[in-house]
């Protein structure tokens, strides 16, 4: 069994960190979040929720105090900026009697990535999890509203993994021996085309779900409509068209790193089921 330890999380109110904060509480730690806005944070009870802010590092400092793990995220400020901040970050982790960092790779290079690999005299781990189960979230309104997903390159594949493995994998990293200078490419169990992903959501609300394909033209269309600025759209379709390798190979680091095996797609669909069933229309045969 560990030892109690105080582990400092950043970006708490994110995708990510709510489920590192959820995995340290039920591993019975000390868990500090660190948010812009305390107030709007909701937060389960038993989080220590301080303010603070990482483009402004010395705010941290009280945040620090007696902190044996920081996970880092590597965008902050209102407009999730890169941060820059990451040397002086380091400087008062290293100070306060910080042992271990954990940062979350942001999708390429980062000043403050590049900073936490350079540091010495922590144990880090960088996390690299592929596609987020949670994004399948943003189909939500039009599976609600017309019972339908309308996507471009429907037979693309991907290795996507649960928010919750991302956030074991953090937790162990962060008070446990054995993940210093380790770079952990996190994906779920299963290969899944988008079609699999609205199979497994239809049979999870228990209705079916229409699966529209979009060509690529029409995709840029909607996406410019939706405000996406032309390099987020030009992210999307190389992702999308052209999907990396190590987004569509599984890899069994959350089975190795926590002991459990990584959490299927049919068992994320089920906990947010009721996000995809509101008022859903039937669809006719």
């Amino acid at each position: 069994m560990t030892q109690t330890q105080r582990i400092l999380v950043t970006g708490a109110t994110g995708t990510v960190g709510r489920q590192v904060v959820a995995e340290l509480l039920a591993r019975g730690d000390a868990v500090r979040a660190l948010t812009r806005d305390p107030a709007r944070a909701a937060l389960p009870d038993g989080v220590e929720v301080v303010q603070g802010d990482l483009a402004e590092p010395d705010s941290l400092i009280p945040a620090l105090e007696g902190v044996t793990g920081l996970h880092l995220i590597t965008f902050g400020g209102a407009y999730f900026a890169p941060l820059e901040t990451g040397p002086r970050i380091l400087e008062l982790a290293r100070a306060a009697g910080v042992r271990r960092v954990t940062v979350l790779h942001g999708g390429g290079p980062s000043p403050l990535e590049d900073a936490v690999r350079a540091d010495d005299d922590v144990d880090w781990t960088v996390l690299m999890p592929v596609e987020f189960m949670a994004n399948c979230l943003e189909w939500a309104d039009g599976i609600v509203t017309s019972g339908e997903v309308r996507e471009p390159f429907v037979s693309r594949l991907s290795a996507m993994v649960h928010e919750g493995d991302i956030g074991a994998v953090a937790a162990v990293a962060l008070t446990e021996e054995g993940h210093g200078g380790q770079e952990y490419v996190i994906t779920g169990p299963e290969l899944l085309t988008v079609g699999d992903k609205v199979a497994t959501i239809a049979a999870a609300r228990d209705r079916e779900i229409a699966l529209v394909e979009l060509s690529e033209e029409h995709a840029i269309v909607r996406w410019r409509e939706a405000g996406h600025p032309e390099d987020v759209i030009g992210f999307l379709i190389q992702a999308y068209k052209n999907t990396p390798e190590v987004g569509r190979t599984v890899v069994d680091t959350v089975e190795k790193v926590t002991g459990y095996p990584a959490r299927t797609f049919a068992q994320w669909a089920a906990e947010h089921a009721d996000a995809f069933t509101a008022t859903a229309p039937a669809i006719k045969a």
